[in-house]
C-alpha cells in the first residue's frame, strides 16, 4: 500500500542558520577599499578637526556630499565611525590610529597591504590551492618596487612590535654592542634597540632601495652614526661576524625549512658565542587555526610564494635547533598577531 510522503519540517537548528555570513565575506573586499578610499582621503584626519557632516566633509575633502555620505555611513556599519544626527564621530581605534596628527597614525599601511601587486595574487587562489603555491613567482627581483613600498608604508604598524621585540632582546642581553639586522626593510626593528642601547652598532642587511629607506629612518631617529648598511642577497651577502645579537624579523615565512636553516645557520655563524638570534613570525598554535591572525596568514603564504608557511613553534624550534641554535625559546607578546622566539649561538 502506498504512503503520502509527509513534508520535512526544518528543525529549529536549521531555522536559524541563515546565509548572511556567506554573503558577508563575499563582499568583504568592499570593507578593505572603503577603508583604503577613507585613508586616501584623509578622512578621518578632517573628522577629528571638526568637519564632521557630510556637507563639510564634501568642503574639506573637495569630494561630494553624497559621497561623504555614503562612505562614512559604511564605516559607521563597520565600526570605524559613530553618529549622532548628521554627525560623525571617530570610534576610538580610528581615532587613535587613522588621524594623521595622531602620533600613532598607521593610515600608510593601507598603500602596501591592498597594493595591487599583493591583491590581484589572490585573483589565482583556486589555481594556487592546487599547484600548493603561487602560481606565479613574483617579487624575487633586488629592485621591485613592492619592497621598497612595504619600507616605506609599514613603518607604523611595527612600532609597536619593535618595542615588544626589544624588550624580549634586552631580558637576554642588556648590553649588546653589535645587531645583524637580516631583512631590515623599514629598519625600524634595528632603529628601536640602537635607540635604547647608546653604543649599540646596527649592521642592516636588505636590498639597495629598501635600505635607503631604513637609512633614512635611522638618521630621523637620531642613530644614523651607528647605522650601517649591507645590501644584497640575505642568501648571498658576507656578513662579517661578531655579533652578539641577530634579527630575522618576518622573513622566515617566505621560505621552505630546508632555505630558512641555511639562513640561520649563516646568521649563526656570525654571531659570538652565546651570541643571541631573534625571530619575529606570525606564529601559529599547532592546531593552525588559532590565533586568528597568524593562522591566516598561511593563506597569504600559498598565494604569494612558492614553499612559504606560518610555522608553528615546534616547526620553527626544529629549524633553528638543525642550524646549530641552542636554548631556543618562544616568547609571547602583547600583540596577538606575533611571536619571538629566541636561540643562542
Amino acid at each position: 500500500m502506498a504512503t503520502t510522503p509527509q513534508p520535512r519540517v526544518p528543525s529549529p537548528q536549521q531555522e536559524t542558520v541563515t546565509p548572511v555570513k556567506i554573503f558577508n565575506t563575499l563582499n568583504a573586499y568592499k570593507q578593505a577599499q572603503a577603508l583604503k578610499a577613507a585613508i586616501e582621503l584623509d578622512l578621518f584626519t578632517a573628522i577629528a578637526e571638526g568637519f564632521d557632516t557630510a556637507e563639510k566633509l564634501a568642503l574639506r575633502l573637495q569630494a561630494s556630499a553624497r559621497g561623504c555620505r555614503i562612505l562614512c555611513d559604511y564605516l559607521t556599519v563597520d565600526g570605524y565611525l559613530s553618529k549622532q544626527g548628521d554627525r560623525y564621530l571617530l570610534a576610538p581605534e580610528s581615532a587613535r590610529f587613522l588621524d594623521r596628527n595622531s602620533p600613532a597614525y598607521l593610515g600608510s599601511a593601507a598603500h602596501f597591504l591592498v597594493h595591487p601587486a599583493l591583491t590581484s595574487d589572490f585573483s589565482a587562489l583556486t589555481e594556487c590551492v592546487k599547484k600548493g603555491g603561487t602560481v606565479e613567482p613574483k617579487h624575487l627581483e633586488p629592485d621591485d618596487p613592492i619592497w621598497t613600498a612595504f619600507a616605506r608604508n609599514m613603518a607604523p604598524l611595527i612600532r609597536m612590535p619593535a618595542m615588544a621585540l626589544a624588550d624580549v632582546v634586552l631580558a637576554q642581553h642588556p648590553s649588546p654592542k653589535r645587531l645583524l639586522d637580516i631583512a631590515a626593510g623599514h629598519g625600524l626593528f634595528g632603529i628601536t634597540l640602537a635607540a635604547r642601547v647608546p653604543k649599540l652598532e646596527v649592521v642592516a642587511v636588505d636590498w639597495p632601495s629598501v635600505l635607503k629607506v631604513a637609512s633614512e629612518n635611522a638618521s630621523q631617529s637620531g642613530v644614523s652614526y651607528r647605522y650601517n648598511t649591507l645590501p644584497g642577497s640575505a642568501f648571498k651577502v658576507d656578513y662579517g661576524g661578531g655579533y652578539d645579537v641577530a634579527f630575522v624579523t618576518g622573513f622566515l615565512h617566505h621560505f621552505d625549512a630546508e632555505m630558512n636553516e641555511s639562513l640561520l645557520e649563516k646568521v649563526r655563524r656570525a654571531l659570538v658565542p652565546g651570541g643571541l638570534v631573534a625571530v619575529l613570525e606570525f606564529v601559529p598554535n599547532e592546531d593552525r587555526v588559532s590565533p586568528p591572525e597568524p593562522a591566516q596568514f598561511a593563506l597569504t603564504m600559498l598565494a604569494e610564494t612558492q614553499a612559504g608557511d606560518a610555522y608553528t613553534f615546534p616547526e620553527l624550534k626544529q629549524m633553528m635547533e638543525n642550524s646549530g641554535l641552542k636554548q631556543v625559546t618562544l616568547h609571547e607578546l602583547a600583540i596577538p598577531m606575533f611571536r619571538v622566539i629566541t636561540g643562542r649561538a
